[in-house]
Formats: C-alpha cells, structure tokens, sequence
C-alpha cells in the first residue's frame, strides 16, 4: 500500500519518536488492535505499553492503551452489540447502571497523557498531524464514553463537537489519515437518529447530523483504515441493522468473521443476523 504524505514531508524526514505511528502500519501497534478485535484486552495493552515505553513522545501509543480500556468496558457492558444498537432507549440514552470505575480512571490517565503530548506538539506547529490525530481520536473516544457509559450527554456532545473540528483540520492535509473519519461519522449517524426537535436545538449550537453522511464517512474508515478498519466495520454493520440494512450488515459481520474467527462478538452478531441462536460462549463474561 502506497501512503501519501503530507507536503514537505520525505521518507528521509520520517520522524525518530515514531510520531508516524498513526499514518503507517506500525506492526507492535497492528498487532495490538488485532488482540483487541478478538477481545483480549490485557494481551492488547501489553503491546502498546511496549511501544510507549520504547517511543514516549508518541501520542497515539496512549490513544491506543486508552482504546483498549473503553472497548473492554464496551464489550461488558454489550454496547457493540445489535441488542444495544437496536435499543433506542440504550442507543440514545447509554448503558444501564454504571461502568467499571478502575477502567475508566485508567482511561482518562490515558487519554491525559495523550492530549498533554498532542497539545505539546500542536504548541509547536499547530497544523500538527500526530497532534491533531491525537487530540480527535480523544475527542471522540471521550464523547463516547461521556456519553454512552456515564450518560453525561451535553459533555458527549462537545466532545463530539470538538472531534469534529480537529478531524476536519487534520484531513484536511492528510486525506490519508482514514482512521479519523469513523469520529465524525459515528456522530453524524448517532445524531441522525435523534428526534427533530433535539437536532433542531443542537442545529442552532453548531452540532449537525446526517445518519446517510455517517454512514459514508465510517465506510472510509471500514474501506481503508489502518488500525480502526474493523472497528468502523463493526459499527457500520450494527448502524445498517437499525436502518434494516441486513444485506450490508451480514457482508460486514462475514468479513469480520473471516478475518477474526477467535472473536466472540463478531460470531455473535453474526449469528444474529442470520437469525442462529447465539451460544453461551459467545456472550461477554
């Protein structure tokens, strides 16, 4: 795979504190989603501990670490699910209860560092890429949480306001940073599906939402992303559920399978939409 780089920039400048981490397949990092994708979550965060111990002033490496906790607590708590994406009450609204508090303060410890050496870099050039991929992965992944697992919904929206205004500087000068678009698209889609009126509110304090758009914008991550390809698949599968998209759903949860047959959750949804009962061992512990 050929990777466009952004003006100025050479194969002989490639940077020495692995900084590129997010626009090349780095295999410490690609291996590390990998585990996640198949649900071993300690497994994942070794990898990426080894790569920010080995390149500190990377922030992507504790976007990464931070990634790992949201989705296991995503996977407790089944919001990667169709049964939750089916839900509006669970959709809109979040996860019944309260997440594991250990995981979200590991999280935020995470999420701290990377924006403390993302804003570093940004101090410095403040059309940063690293940086500015950095700051809308935290974004987005912090409106989630925000939103989805402590039901804290005008934070998630700016949050998801801001993910939005670092996605679009970012791509605007590395159109190759294909990741980043599974955050604005998610919240496009995520604020389709709410009521007129609330989006009409939201309209006025600059907050859009298309679920079409965001549907598009996450098939760039589920087409060409380097680390968040199945991720975005994932979540574009479960988004073609509610729009009763089940011909794209079942091509998305069989990819998914094939490439990940050690996944509990992609046999799970893909027993689903095909209509199978779903076995005990598929389920989250």
């Amino acid at each position: 795979m050929f990777v466009l780089l952004a003006p100025g920039v050479s194969r002989a400048q490639k940077p020495s504190d692995g900084s590129d981490s997010a626009f090349t397949e780095v295999p410490e990092l690609k291996e590390g989603f990998r585990l996640l994708y198949v649900q071993k979550y300690p497994e994942a965060r070794e990898k990426f501990s080894g790569w920010t111990s080995a390149h500190p002033e990377d922030p992507f490496g504790f976007v990464a670490t931070a990634a790992s906790y949201l989705f296991e607590e995503f996977y407790r708590q089944s919001v990667l699910t169709s049964d939750f994406f089916l839900d509006d009450k669970k959709f809109l609204r979040g996860i019944e209860g309260k997440p594991d508090q250990e995981r979200v303060k590991h999280f935020d410890m995470e999420l701290a560092q990377a924006r403390k050496l993302a804003d570093a870099r940004l101090s410095k050039d403040k059309n940063d890429a690293a940086g500015l991929f950095a700051l809308t992965m935290a974004a987005g992944m912090e409106s989630n949480a925000d939103s989805i697992l402590e039901k804290k919904h005008i934070d998630g929206l700016k949050r998801m306001k801001e993910a939005n205004e670092h996605a679009k500087l970012l791509l605007a000068q590395r159109p190759d940073a294909n990741d980043a678009w599974v955050a604005p698209g998610s919240a496009d889609y995520i604020i389709g599906c709410l009521s007129g009126g609330t989006r009409m509110v939201l309209w006025f304090g600059g907050i859009h939402g298309d679920k079409k758009l965001g549907m598009e914008l996450v098939q760039k991550t589920a087409e060409k992303g380097r680390y968040l390809e199945p991720f975005a698949k994932v979540l574009l599968a479960l988004a073609a559920r509610r729009e009763k998209q089940d011909a794209l759903a079942l091509k998305l949860l069989h990819e998914l399978t094939e490439e990940f047959p050690d996944s509990p959750l992609f046999a799970a949804e893909y027993a689903k939409v095909q209509g199978r009962p779903i076995p005990a061992e598929m389920k989250p512990n």
